[in-house]
């Protein structure tokens, strides 16, 4: 194929994953009171502070849940762009790292939303009495949300990364763990950049988890590879 045969390709195939986003944007918001029921579960009734908050807040809603509704169509779309510059061996490995990474996208969501997002809240409502109780704005209380969530998705790849660069060399199990001190600092300087507050028990459930991950990698390809 010509450069602009490529360049058409890539059009089509963002034209089409864009278009699978908004179809899923669309089935999102004919559940919009389920997702803002499941998403305000642990904290109950929320608060907006100013006119355009509340719409600006469910569009964002909308739009981030069609995203992961969509997410199997377009990360198709995006290896399948990519796929005629493989080997065919090379093929047979995304063939499942593929499906894999997606999994592990989902499960880090899951997981964040599951079991750290409401064992955070419930520490950080702790700091509470009679004379100071929780007032949730929507904005806060969501952008809360998509931070502690959306990092675990992408941070629970790391293994997959990982593995692959073993395999290809570029890393072993004993250049992993030399450089542990190095990966502890970045994590909680990473953390510290993608939570959206300060306190530093909000980056260590971000953290904590991206070292455990890290260690369970450096295990792994120790007895693998």
């Amino acid at each position: 194929m010509s450069w602009t045969d490529h360049m058409e390709e890539l059009r089509q195939r963002i034209l089409k994953s864009l278009l699978a986003i908004v179809m899923g944007m669309g089935v999102s918001f004919l559940f919009m009171d389920e997702i803002m029921a499941f998403l305000t579960s642990y904290v109950g009734t929320l608060y907006f502070m100013r006119p355009a908050e509340a719409f600006m807040i469910y569009f964002k809603i909308v739009f981030c849940a069609g995203t992961i509704v969509a997410s199997p169509f377009w990360f198709y779309q995006f290896w399948a762009f990519l796929l005629p510059a493989f080997t065919t061996h090379e093929k047979k490995v995304l063939a499942v790292v593929v499906p894999l990474s997606l999994l592990l996208f989902l499960g880090g969501i899951a997981f964040s939303y599951g079991i750290v997002l409401p064992r955070g809240l419930t520490f950080l409502m702790n700091f509470t009495s009679d004379g100071i109780r929780p007032l949730f704005s929507m904005e806060s209380y969501m952008d809360f949300v998509f931070f502690m969530t959306i990092p675990f998705g992408i941070l629970f790849n790391l293994p997959l990364f990982l593995v692959l660069l073993a395999e290809t060399g570029l890393v072993t199990s004993a250049k992993l763990r030399r450089i542990r001190k190095y990966v502890v600092l970045a994590s909680f300087i990473l953390a510290a950049l993608i939570t959206p507050t300060t306190d530093i028990f909000s980056q260590c459930l971000l953290a904590v988890p991206l070292l455990l991950l890290y260690e369970g990698s450096c295990i792994f390809i120790a007895a693998a590879l």
